[in-house]
């Protein structure tokens, strides 16, 4: 901070500005998706750049999904996948510390109003795709409950799989995208709660209630059961003893 208060400005470097400039361009819709991008010397004479500053500020836009390559072709808008944009937004989350709380209390709005979305919009695709997860995870909580193996991480898997495809039945991209970093989140957790409290096979029947009242077409129960199982996970992580108002990135390093 300088004596005025105020921090100093930093000049953004040049190929940051041609990253802008064109983002801008995408963001606007002037350039669409499946366009292909001026050439390097055409972008270079544009921004009075050289050429190196140009294909760095492509390969920031490469990485942040704006733009694709096929092969040796020249680069294309694309859109960038809900997997980029999530994870950034799970990151982002971190950040900020959120606490349990906070997650939980925006997963309780997200993901009953997917499962009554998933209920309206389902298709017998879906419907399979929900009854091959069930059976996997079935056979896994069968092995656990054996004691024949240790290891929870392909049950949690599973888990996330379920709600991605309940995620996708919806047919609502927005959200798809606020669905996604909330998961993303609750999954350390759920590596923590299941083996202290061994509550596999009451995940799997939720899954499978919620199932059912997908393949009835029933909105308001698929609802109703996913909070239902948002609000058992809830009392799972009090009876874990992890502190709601503590930072997730903290309470799940214990």
């Amino acid at each position: 901070m300088n004596d005025g208060g105020l921090a100093r400005l930093e000049r953004a470097p040049t190929y940051r500005l041609v990253y802008d400039a064109i983002e801008r361009e995408i963001v606007s819709g002037r350039l669409k998706i499946g366009d292909p991008l001026p050439t390097e010397m055409e972008l270079a004479d544009q921004f009075a750049v050289n050429r190196s500053t140009v294909r760095e500020g492509i390969r920031l836009l490469e990485q942040g999904g704006l733009v694709t390559r096929d092969g040796g072709k020249r680069p294309r808008i694309s859109a960038p996948r809900y997997q980029e944009l999530a994870s950034a937004a799970s990151r982002a989350l971190v950040l900020h510390a959120v606490s349990f709380r906070e997650l939980w209390e925006a997963a309780m709005l997200i993901e009953p109003a997917t499962a009554e979305l998933a209920a309206r919009n389902v298709t017998d695709a879906d419907l399979a795709r929900l009854e091959a997860n069930l059976a996997a995870m079935e056979t896994e909580v069968t092995g656990l409950e054996s004691g024949a193996t240790a290891d929870v991480e392909p049950f949690v898997a599973l888990d996330r799989a379920f709600h991605e495809i309940l995620a996708e039945a919806a047919r609502n991209r927005v959200l798809m995208l606020a669905h996604e970093p909330v998961t993303s989140l609750f999954i350390p957790a759920g590596r923590i709660i299941l083996p202290r409290l061994r509550t596999w096979r009451r995940v799997l029947d939720a899954h499978r209630r919620i199932h059912a009242l997908l393949a009835a077409r029933d909105t308001a129960g698929a609802r109703e059961w996913m909070r239902k199982h948002m609000d058992d996970f809830r009392r799972g992580y009090a009876l874990t003893g992890l502190d709601f108002e503590t930072p997730l990135d903290a309470a799940l390093t214990r």
